[in-house]
């Protein structure tokens, strides 16, 4: 597993993809956090206050993740090498723990400049510290929750179809029918246990800085749920 994760990290830092996500994430978020004017920038919020991040982060990882998931067994597949890994000394959970560790990885490495947030924003307060730590390290670890959800997404993607194109918009479509889909059915509904079921609810759940174990739960049945169908998926491949 540790190679595969080492092969995932390198390919991603030995082409532009890496760099471009890393980028891609931050840029976006610093213009909508401090230069483009609305309900996101800080500035204008009032309050020494996050939580704008925290609203906009988990909308552009629905797209930044599958982005970067989409090569893990897509491009296996297509250059046909995926019946060649198979056939190594190792197991299949440990080829997809691998490469969706090496993806999660990656998002880590690119969230962890947002904690410059945190500190320009602590400094900014009036007075200085006046920010709500525990809500914004539950954030934080809604976030981390959060990444690992769309990665497993992403990486079941991925394993679906030889097409990236095709990896990326199924991925695209289930984070957001998890995130904020099941919550609008569950309003024309009126049901609390459909709910239950998005990953929205239990994100703000954890945004209080409140963690409690049945969304703890919820996110690692869905991660670990996804991994599962992806380890049928190509179990599949090598018939």
């Amino acid at each position: 597993m540790i190679a595969i994760l080492k092969k995932e990290i390198n390919s991603f830092f030995a082409s532009p993809i890496g760099y471009l996500v890393i980028a891609i994430f931050l840029v976006l978020n610093g213009l909508f956090l401090w230069l483009f004017k609305g309900d996101f920038n800080v500035l204008d919020y009032g309050f020494a206050d996050l939580s704008s991040f925290f609203l906009l982060a988990p909308w552009i990882l629905i797209f930044l993740i599958p982005a970067v998931t989409m090569r893990s067994f897509s491009d296996e597949k297509k250059q046909g090498t995926l019946e060649l890994l198979l056939t190594k000394p190792i197991s299949h959970i440990n080829i997809i723990l691998g490469k969706y560790f090496g993806a999660f990885i990656l998002i880590l490495i690119a969230l962890l400049p947002t904690l410059l947030y945190v500190y320009t924003v602590y400094q900014l307060g009036n007075p200085i510290g006046n920010l709500d730590m525990g809500s914004t390290l539950g954030s934080y670890f809604g976030l981390l929750f959060l990444i690992a959800a769309y990665t497993a997404i992403g990486v079941f993607a991925s394993s679906l179809s030889d097409n990236q194109i095709v990896s990326f918009i199924i991925a695209v479509f289930i984070c957001f029918l998890f995130y904020i889909g099941f919550e609008g059915i569950a309003d024309f509904v009126s049901s609390n246990f459909i709910e239950q079921l998005g990953m929205s609810v239990h994100f703000k759940s954890m945004s209080r800085g409140v963690l409690d174990t049945r969304d703890i739960l919820y996110f690692l049945s869905v991660t670990i749920f996804f991994l599962m169908l992806t380890k049928i998926n190509i179990n599949k491949a090598k018939k």
